[in-house]
This record gives C-alpha cells, sequence and structure tokens, in this order.
C-alpha cells in the first residue's frame, strides 16, 4: 500500500473514531425540560363568589401556563358543596388534556376531599400514603399522594403531592413533613414534590424539608391571599441527588380564582 494511501486511511480511521465519540457523548448528555406547577385550587371556588364553583376557571389559569405535571390541592369529588356528580379532578383533566389520579384525604359533605396530580405523560403506580396527625391535635387527616411518571424521552419520575395540616400549632406540620422525607429518601427515581405546606419559608418545618429536599426558590415570592399576596407557602421541590437543574420559578399572578396563587418552575432533567 502506497504511503499516501496508508496516510488517508489513518486519518479517515481517527475521524471516524473521533465522530463516533462526540456522538457517544452527545447521547449520553441529553437534557430534558419539565414544567411543574403547585395550585391549591380551594375546591374551585372563587374566594370573593361565595358558593360559585368554577372549574373552568381553574382551568383556564393551567391552561395558560402549560406545566407538564401539576399538583393540585383540596379538591372535591361528588361533594355537596361542589355538586354530587362533578370529580373535580376529571373535569380538571379533560379541560387541560391531561392524565390524571385523585388522592382521597377525607370523606367530606357526601364525598371526598384531598390532593391529585395531573400529567401529559402517562400516570402509574399511585400510591396514597396517609400521614401522620398527632393525638389529641384533633388535626384533620392528610396524605401524601405519589405516582410514576413516563416523561416523553421514556425516563422515569416519582411525582409528589400534598397538602399539610393548617393549624396554628405546627407539631402535626413537623410530623407530617419527617414522613414525607423518610418516604423520598427511599425512592430510588428522581422524585419532585408540590404542595401546600402550610409553613414559611423561614419554619422549622420547612428547614426539616430542607434536609431531604431541594426548594426551587429560596426568596420565594409570596402565594397567599391571592389579591393580596404577603407569605408564601405552597412549593415545588426536589430530593437531593435528582438529577434535576433549577430553570426558573415564578409565581402566577391569578388573584380571583383561588386563596392561593400557582407556583411553576421549569426544571431541566439532566
Amino acid at each position: 500500500m502506497k504511503v499516501s494511501s496508508i496516510y488517508t486511511f489513518i486519518v479517515g480511521l481517527l475521524l471516524m473514531t473521533s465522530c463516533s465519540a462526540k456522538k457517544s457523548l452527545s447521547s449520553n448528555n441529553k437534557t430534558e425540560q419539565l414544567s411543574v406547577m403547585s395550585y391549591n385550587v380551594h375546591h374551585c371556588n372563587p374566594p370573593a363568589k361565595p358558593g360559585v364553583i368554577d372549574v373552568a376557571a381553574i382551568a383556564a389559569v393551567i391552561n395558560k401556563a402549560k406545566p407538564d405535571l401539576v399538583g393540585l390541592q383540596e379538591i372535591d369529588v361528588h361533594t355537596g358543596r361542589s355538586g354530587k356528580t362533578i370529580n373535580q379532578a376529571e373535569a380538571l383533566a379533560k379541560l387541560t388534556g391531561m392524565n390524571f389520579y385523585f388522592g382521597k384525604a377525607i370523606d367530606h359533605d357526601g364525598g371526598e376531599y384531598g390532593v391529585a396530580i395531573l400529567s401529559k405523560y402517562p400516570i402509574s403506580d399511585a400510591k396514597v400514603f396517609p400521614l401522620t396527625s398527632l393525638a389529641g391535635l384533633k388535626g384533620e387527616p392528610r396524605v401524601l399522594l405519589t405516582a410514576k411518571i413516563k416523561l416523553a424521552s421514556g425516563r422515569m419520575i416519582c411525582f409528589a403531592n400534598t397538602h399539610l395540616d393548617a393549624q396554628k400549632n405546627p407539631a402535626n406540620r413537623m410530623a407530617q413533613i419527617k414522613d414525607i422525607n423518610a418516604i423520598a429518601s427511599k425512592e430510588k427515581l428522581p422524585f419532585l414534590i408540590t404542595g401546600d405546606f402550610n409553613a414559611y419559608p423561614d419554619s422549622e418545618v420547612i428547614r426539616t424539608m430542607d434536609e431531604v429536599f431541594v426548594r426551587t426558590c429560596e426568596d420565594c415570592e409570596p402565594t397567599i391571599p391571592s389579591d393580596k399576596p404577603i407569605r408564601s407557602i405552597d412549593f415545588i421541590a426536589f430530593k437531593h441527588q435528582s438529577p434535576f437543574i433549577i430553570g426558573s420559578h415564578q409565581v402566577v399572578a391569578a388573584p380571583h380564582e383561588s386563596d392561593h396563587l400557582p407556583v411553576v418552575a421549569t426544571l431541566i432533567l439532566k
């Protein structure tokens, strides 16, 4: 073989190897963007309109934000106050074109009341975990709803949603966040949580959550009351070591639809 031919062959081989390496490196570094919302919807009752149920108004807020995943708190299913024929989780799923799962916390007014998740992606293996309510405090039972979500790339994550105790005494909230930390710590998939935690960022409850989770905000904008917000109690977070990068965090301007403002975060899944 001529020297020039050998040289051409070697150069070609090196180029092929380099291109192959770049292709492999590229395929191993693919990222995926995820938009997540947390929204306490006040059982779809606009605070300024007692007795009125407006599921469409809540759906409009969600549709405008275009999230991939939504954690909903204060959802009614077949209750007297919201309409015996209405499953709010199902109705919101239809109006947003998303999949849903409802997690009951309590029986209420002839129906059920609790939390729900909406997802643009398939939902599987949903579980409802009762959270601790300490004896003597007469707290309303609370739950953590978790589900496996299969993303567009085929990757799986665990998505969770909760609504912690609302009493002035923080004891139940402390017990409940410890329950959640323990559940999340056992999960091997990337773990993402939304919720109304009924606790301020500088509280012991949130500091305890921060031991296991990274919130999408540090200097968190207020979310309540929705018309003149002064306090932040609604958060989105992911477990430490989960392959998420925070892209953005914002509180959505929706002052009339609920007594809480929704929170939306953009996350990049590495």
